[in-house]
């Protein structure tokens, strides 16, 4: 059986929503990885995800689960979905990349952890945060065509009579 089909029916109900428990025992368990990697300045993970599991106190179906969460932030994790208890994980961590998907993914728990001052200044944190929220700001540097501008096709309509329509 597939770790991650097993973390999946453990976390989700049938109708797919969250299981509370299930996700605030995870949480809590994860916080404490992410305070031991950051306090002990991990720069390598490796094992199996067995033995993985068993280091940072997951069962395996949660550890497929922390890898599915950390992956985007690191190189070296399989397809989340291939995944099994003796499926080798070797990883580094780059704590700036790490921070920024912490962001990302809205996990103030992590990216505000104590720890983390002995990694960056706030400073850095504030920059980091700040780069991080401005990647996905989308600026337009082209003029908005009005409703009753000339339509951009061609066509001698105006843009609301023509592409701009509500179908």
């Amino acid at each position: 059986m597939q770790l991650y089909d097993a973390w999946k029916r453990m976390a989700f109900d049938a109708q797919g929503q969250p299981v509370k428990r299930v996700w605030d025992e995870y949480l809590a368990v994860e916080k404490r990885v992410y305070e031991n990697i950051l306090r002990e300045k991990t720069t390598r993970v490796e094992g199996t995800v067995a033995e993985l599991a068993e280091k940072f106190g997951f069962s395996n179906a949660q550890m497929c689960a922390f890898l599915d969460g950390i992956h985007e932030a690191v190189d070296g994790v399989p397809e989340i979905e291939e995944i099994e208890e003796t499926t080798e994980i070797a990883f580094d961590i780059a704590y700036e990349r790490l921070y920024k998907k912490m962001v990302d993914y809205k996990a103030e728990a992590l990216y505000t952890l104590p720890e983390w001052d002995d990694i960056y200044t706030a400073e850095q944190r504030k920059q980091f945060y700040t780069e991080q929220k401005k990647s996905h700001t989308v600026v337009r540097n082209e003029a908005k065509i009005g409703r009753n501008d000339p339509c951009p096709c061609g066509s001698g309509k105006k843009y609301k009579k023509c592409c701009g329509a509500a179908v």
